[in-house]
């Protein structure tokens, strides 16, 4: 996938040694849970993903965030998408690095991946974004997802559906 500043590139083990620098600010990890990952360990994670998931009917997608001017990775986007015989929903989720932050990245990577997504058929899209990430609410809005106010496990629930 491409959008205008970036490279959306399909996730390969081979991004976790620069990807564990992307992600390695303890600050980052406030609101999306758990600790920066050695390179070793996200290794590990990516070659589990990188595997696809093991349930019938579900689809991992995942990609890292390239800025094409910079050439270097500055996140990751993803999505866990459920096949129903008659609905397919997908759970999105994005991550920049803090260094990127600020700079739109995040909103034009999160507005690539659901554009791409009802592109290829999804009927709803669902973010949970916690109630005090204002940026990643700006990311979800800026994507055509709309609050629901209900939480789910102490985040917001932000939908997209095709109508």
């Amino acid at each position: 996938m491409v959008t205008p500043r970036l490279d959306l590139l399909p996730l390969r083990v081979e991004y976790a040694e620069e990807m564990a620098r992307v992600l390695g600010d303890p600050l980052l990890h406030t609101f999306i849970g758990g600790r920066p990952e050695s390179p070793e360990g996200l290794r590990a994670r990516y070659e589990r993903l990188v595997a696809g998931a093991p349930e019938a009917g579900v689809s991992w997608l995942n990609w890292v965030v390239r800025v094409r001017g910079d050439g270097c990775l500055a996140g990751t986007v993803q999505a866990t998408v459920r096949h129903s015989p008659d609905h397919v929903l997908a759970e999105v989720a994005w991550v920049v690095g803090t260094p990127w932050q600020g700079r739109g990245i995040g909103r034009e990577a999160g507005r690539g991946l659901v554009e791409w997504l009802v592109r290829q058929g999804v009927d709803q899209v669902v973010a949970h974004v916690h109630p005090d990430h204002h940026a990643s609410a700006a990311v979800a809005a800026s994507a055509g997802l709309r609050s629901t106010g209900h939480l789910h496990d102490g985040e917001i629930r932000w939908e997209w559906l095709r109508v």
